[in-house]
């Protein structure tokens, strides 16, 4: 018994400074994977989570950017810009629950992955659109834009990865906030031919390739 009790009290305290070590390292790691402003997840954070969110049929892939954001910035400062994009970012996430997952990619655009229950994820995304586009909570009322969307159904491509899914949203989204029309759904066209995953327009994008329509 005090054989068993010596290696105890010897290895105990090293099993516990490891699984503190071990704890810590973890809340590092996910704390790297949070953009500090909005709390999201980063690229890198967002997309681990993604990709094992497609294996569900049920996923959407969201694209977001917010209209007319430099506009907010120049005339009511980055403070009220800052406000802007943190509840950009909280209204995404509460629309993806527990089920989904939301990212911040940079600047004002934003991603998710959403999975659609009953196969009515176009009115789910309108219903979205309306909440993004409502006053911050605390600020100006004028503090205040639209969100551009473009969604994509997994299930329509069944060959494509995340990367590949997020142009077709990327370009849905473009085609959307081109028309002022919200939302616009990624159609079964070819993509355009992109560089890092960008648009036609955006920096690092090939402009030698013609663009492709979206369906609504």
């Amino acid at each position: 018994m005090n054989t068993l009790t010596t290696v105890l009290s010897s290895t105990l305290p090293l099993t516990c400074g490891w699984a503190v070590h071990a704890w810590r390292l973890r809340s590092t790691l996910d704390t790297a994977r949070r953009d500090p402003l909005t709390g999201l997840h980063t690229r890198d954070g967002f997309t681990r989570r993604a990709t094992a969110l497609l294996k569900d049929p049920r996923a959407i892939v969201v694209l977001a950017d917010v209209d007319k954001f430099k506009r907010i910035n120049d005339a009511y400062g980055h403070a009220a810009g800052d406000a802007l994009l943190k509840a950009t970012a909280d209204r995404l996430a509460h629309h993806a629950g527990r089920s989904g997952v939301a990212g911040r990619l940079g600047g004002d655009e934003f991603a998710a992955v959403l999975l659609d229950d009953h196969g009515s994820g176009g009115d789910q995304l309108a219903v979205l659109h309306g909440v993004l586009a409502r006053p911050v909570d605390g600020q100006d009322p004028n503090v205040r834009t639209t969100v551009s969307l473009g969604w994509v159904r997994a299930a329509d491509f069944p060959g494509e990865d995340l990367s590949a899914l997020l142009r077709r949203a990327d370009e849905a989204m473009y085609a959307a906030k081109q028309a002022r029309a919200g939302t616009r759904r990624a159609g079964l066209g070819r993509l355009v031919a992109t560089l890092a995953g960008r648009r036609a327009g955006r920096t690092g994008a090939r402009t030698d390739v013609p663009r492709v329509g979206v369906a609504a």
